[in-house]
């Protein structure tokens, strides 16, 4: 299976051992499926809140990936995959005590916020990650984050269509949790990106030129159009902090 662009940068953030990665809002299951079949984890779960796409989905596991199947194509690996019908604030990380990767992508940043609330509320004590790529609302997003007790593992910007996504790959340390300061306060958030402003080739340059401008311009709008109305401008300070990079 072909991953698009963008899933695939997802994929290759994900270095670290998990015993379980939930792939929430799956839509189709693609970046899961292939994280089964990349053995990235031991327990690859599927999670969207949509009745019909889940029951395609889990027919389509069941008739590719029975045990059977990944047992032969690595005798050494034991794999299970599960597909959950669920709000993904519901995730039932707290029964399990092993390593989770929680990924959510292709939401709002308002939206990710909320469900990452939720999964924190809902499983609390708990360590785990997040692996982010939101469509809109980075800003907003990363500045929750910066604020929170979490700590940056690693960020990317990646180009499809036309589109800009940032990938976020964060670790949730709450101070009641036995991993908690494990990263320096130089690994915060930061409310801008840090890594995915350096650029390793020509291609890399156009493309972080490209979404600085386009980032730039959408906040320079509202602010316009903030200011025509009469109303606080509420985006300046992200304005000086886009164009300080």
């Amino acid at each position: 299976m072909k991953l698009s662009h963008r899933l695939q940068s997802i994929s290759d953030l994900i270095t670290k051992p998990y015993d379980h990665i939930w792939d929430c809002c799956c839509d189709h299951g693609h970046l899961g499926i292939h994280l089964l079949m990349a053995q990235k984890a031991e327990h690859i779960h599927f999670v969207d809140i949509v009745p019909d796409l889940m029951a395609e989905l889990e027919a389509t596991l069941t008739q590719h990936f029975s045990p059977d199947q990944l047992a032969n194509r690595d005798n050494h690996i034991s794999q299970h995959w599960h597909v959950h019908c669920m709000d993904v604030g519901q995730l039932p990380l707290n029964q399990y005590s092993d390593r989770h990767l929680v990924v959510i992508a292709g939401v709002g940043g308002e939206l990710t916020q909320t469900l990452i609330e939720a999964v924190i509320s809902n499983n609390p004590n708990m360590s785990f990650d997040f692996l982010l790529c939101p469509v809109h609302q980075l800003f907003e997003l990363r500045e929750y984050l910066g604020k929170g007790d979490f700590a940056m593992i690693d960020e990317k910007l990646v180009e499809e269509n036309r589109r800009f996504y940032e990938i976020l790959h964060v670790s949730y340390q709450p101070d009641c949790s036995e991993l908690a300061h494990t990263y320096s306060p130089t690994d915060k958030v930061s409310a801008v990106g840090n890594k995915i402003w350096l650029a390793n080739s020509e291609q890399d340059k156009r493309v972080i030129e490209q979404y600085k401008q386009r980032t730039l311009a959408h906040y320079q709008r509202i602010s316009y159009g903030l200011e025509k109305q009469g109303k606080p401008n509420s985006v300046a300070h992200i304005i000086e902090h886009y164009q300080a990079v």
